[in-house]
């Protein structure tokens, strides 16, 4: 798919050109007029950090349903993303910030929210037993449902009381949009990766002792808190830098992980790390080529094609889980 997306679109690149070109922009040969640019500035940066973006979404989705063993536990629903948005937007729209200042308002945000709900989620008398994980989860979720609409509630306020056109900067950053990759972006977004994945390998093997339970996992010498806080800020690190590098992309947290174990029958990391890279480029390919077409030349933001994805998938979850239950 990354394939091509490079090399198809609305300005196709056959395979010795694309070759040509980015072996001339390494070696500081020749450039091909127009060609060059397109590759190097527009298309192959834009693929780059839209595949860095999924791989982060679909990570930190794959990590979250994991742990609290439910699929509706994705940074979309419990209120990461809107952190990190309400972070961002405070940025944008109060202090008038741009570039790295959003992604650290972003990441900040988006930690302040894990922190609320994590501690609220502590709280409160929990089941005995192996079930005791179950019902901090499900107060997790819960309370991640109540911090996101308040926080909803945060941002529409400060849209409505600012500028118009600074409100209309924000706005088409909080619909996720691929539009401003460059490289230095996708330079960011890699190098926070490089920290973020090997904790990611790190913690895999007691995210999978987690799973028989707290009690089987204290027994088999797991320090259970420890470990799920680390497996907390490493989600929440994934989905905050994804997000700061593109805004809240819609739910490709939520459908990374329950596609990917449709396709491999059983929960995967590197699988919902492909589908979230997979979801992210099919998306942005027909937002940028096929949308256009479609629509009288109206370019989409991502976010508003997996928003449209992401919606009906939620409804068709729940109706096969009420099946099955049934």
């Amino acid at each position: 798919m990354f394939s091509v997306y490079v090399l198809l679109g609305s300005y196709t690149v056959t395979i010795p050109d694309f070759v040509t070109i980015v072996l001339n922009h390494l070696t500081g040969g020749e450039k091909i007029p127009g060609a060059s640019f397109i590759v190097m500035e527009h298309k192959l940066p834009r693929a780059v950090t839209g595949t860095m973006i999924g791989v982060a979404f679909g990570l930190a989705g794959g990590l979250f349903q994991t742990m609290l063993r439910n699929p509706l536990a994705s940074p979309d629903i419990i209120g990461i993303s809107s952190g990190a948005s309400a972070g961002a937007v405070t940025a944008i729209l109060v202090f008038g910030a741009s570039g790295a200042v959003i992604s650290a308002a972003s990441l900040c945000g988006a930690l302040g929210v894990a922190t609320i709900i994590y501690a609220i989620s502590r709280r409160g008398p929990g089941a005995s037993g192996g079930s005791r994980g179950n019902a901090a989860g499900n107060r997790l979720i819960l309370a991640g449902v109540g911090v996101a609409a308040a926080l909803q509630a945060v941002i529409n306020f400060l849209m409505t009381r600012s500028d118009i056109r600074v409100a209309a900067d924000a706005l088409i950053w909080l619909n996720g949009s691929l539009n401003s990759a460059d490289w230095e972006k996708a330079g960011v977004l890699g190098m926070s990766l490089l920290i973020l994945v090997p904790a990611v390998i790190a913690l895999a093997g007691p995210l999978r002792i987690l799973e028989l339970g707290d009690d089987t996992a204290a027994g088999l010498g797991i320090t259970v808190n420890a470990a799920r806080l680390g497996l907390v800020l490493t989600a929440v690190g994934l989905a905050a830098v994804a997000t700061a590098a593109a805004g809240p992309v819609a739910f490709v947290a939520f459908l990374a992980g329950p596609l990917a174990r449709r396709l491999v029958r059983k929960p995967s990391l590197p699988a919902s790390t492909l589908v979230g890279a997979l979801i992210v480029l099919l998306a942005d390919f027909f937002a940028a080529n096929i949308a256009p077409v479609i629509l009288d030349g109206t370019v989409l933001p991502v976010g508003v094609v997996t928003g449209a994805l992401g919606a009906p998938f939620l409804l068709w979850l729940l109706v096969t889980s009420n099946r099955k239950e049934a």
